[in-house]
């Protein structure tokens, strides 16, 4: 089995240029130490809103680096230059339209402008491409409804395992949800 590799791509023309400081890898790279239990190796780059650009690196580090996992920071909003959505659309292999709609459902009650993204999320090769907002408290909030169906996507498409701590809220929910019994 391989190394899990997780990338973590910001899209900010500001940022790229040194205008802005990036806070969105930080916060992934904070949420990912509290939530994931597997060992993971970690690349991240921050590139202008250049959907070329963006599309190069998605492809590079899901073909050459074999990303298990990329989380795409930035981009998703309606602004003439944001295009992170498009990029995904634009190179993966099958469209999770699911995730960006979970995470818009989960968080239009306490902030009503998050209708606005077009987050999405899709597969290649191997990989797992999910797009987030640049706002580093959006991330938590946006990653937390869909976190546990992250590692069957990436078991499915042929990747390592990806091990999570578990979460009171999960067992809230439906202590059966993760537990199989092979009684018939």
């Amino acid at each position: 089995m391989s190394e899990m590799i997780i990338g973590i791509l910001v899209s900010s023309d500001r940022a790229a240029a040194g205008v802005y400081e990036d806070r969105g890898s930080s916060a992934v790279l904070e949420y990912l130490a509290a939530k994931v239990k597997s060992e993971y190796a970690t690349l991240v780059e921050v590139v202008p809103d250049e959907q070329t650009v963006i599309e190069a690196k998605l492809k590079e580090w899901s073909d050459e680096k074999k990303c298990s996992l990329i989380l795409t920071t930035g981009g998703t909003g309606p602004a003439e230059r944001d295009c992170a959505p498009e990029a995904t659309v634009a190179v993966v292999e099958k469209i999770m339209p699911g995730f960006g709609e979970a995470m818009r459902m989960t968080t239009f009650p306490k902030v009503p402008t998050s209708i606005l993204s077009r987050a999405t999320a899709g597969v290649r090769g191997e990989t797992f491409i999910i797009n987030l907002p640049g706002s580093p408290k959006a991330i938590a909030e946006c990653l937390d409804p869909v976190l546990q169906a992250v590692p069957h996507v990436i078991r499915i498409r042929g990747g390592p395992p990806l091990a999570l701590h578990s979460t009171s809220t999960t067992s809230e929910r439906d202590p059966n949800l993760h537990h199989h019994s092979n009684v018939h």
